[in-house]
């Protein structure tokens, strides 16, 4: 997935209500983007790291840019925008270059299920059982080279987990799919530190027959583009 407008450089200034961030810019302008992560981006929003930032000149938007990447130095990027994953992942869905996810007729996405859930992506075929997958984006790091998920309390992510085992038992099929938005891991793990709650859901829904499938990206200034998959560490047990 290419950005539909090139990005700029600058230095960040300070991330505040989730969704604001100040930025100067490499002519030393600064400016206001939106912050499309509501997550705690844990080390990734520290006065002073390089950031870029795609304008936009829609005057129905009220900011002018939008934060999409952090530059880590070394050639390495994290994306931040959270809406980036699932529109990569589903273009790669429908090239069926998603392992393990070629095989169905009908692709739909955000369809109604569970308690008042949505899944990500449902896809279906006739004759087989349809496949729930719902898509996380992970940008933490504490270790080098392994990210982790979630970078603060998921309460939401820990039902979908509920809902993911739920359709396993109804004779679906069930993915949890961990997209790593950062070049600079090549495994993942559970921060049960964070979150023991979604440690233990997923632990519960993986007995119970989810799938957990991660996959990594490519990133530069220009584009994201769905890498390889990479080894989930599984979380060691209480």
């Amino acid at each position: 997935m290419r950005f539909q407008t090139p990005l700029v450089p600058g230095t960040l200034i300070r991330r505040y209500k989730r969704f604001l961030a100040d930025v100067t810019l490499s002519d030393g302008q600064d400016v206001t983007a939106h912050c499309a992560n509501p997550g705690s981006m844990m080390g990734l929003a520290e006065p002073g790291i390089r950031v870029w930032l795609e304008p936009n000149d829609d005057p129905k938007k009220k900011l002018k840019f939008g934060w999409r990447l952090v530059e880590h130095g070394n050639g390495h990027f994290t994306g931040v925008d959270t809406a980036v994953p699932n529109r990569m992942l589903r273009a790669a869905l429908e090239a069926r270059e998603v392992p393990g996810l070629a095989d169905f007729d009908t692709l739909r996405a955000e369809v109604p299920y569970g308690e008042k859930s949505r899944i990500d992506f449902l896809l279906s075929r006739a004759g087989g059982p349809d496949i729930y997958v719902e898509a996380k984006s992970v940008t933490l790091s504490r270790q080098q080279g392994l990210a982790e998920f979630p970078d603060s309390v998921t309460a939401r992510g820990t039902k979908h987990l509920h809902e993911l085992a739920n359709m396993v038992s109804q004779g679906h099929r069930a993915v949890m799919l961990y997209l790593v938005q950062r070049t600079d891991c090549d495994r993942m793990t559970l921060a049960q530190d964070i979150d023991p709650a979604y440690a233990q859901a997923w632990r519960t829904a993986t007995a119970a027959g989810i799938e957990t499938l991660v996959l990594d990206c490519h990133i530069t200034p220009e584009s994201v583009r769905l890498g390889k998959p990479v080894p989930m560490v599984p979380p060691v047990g209480p």
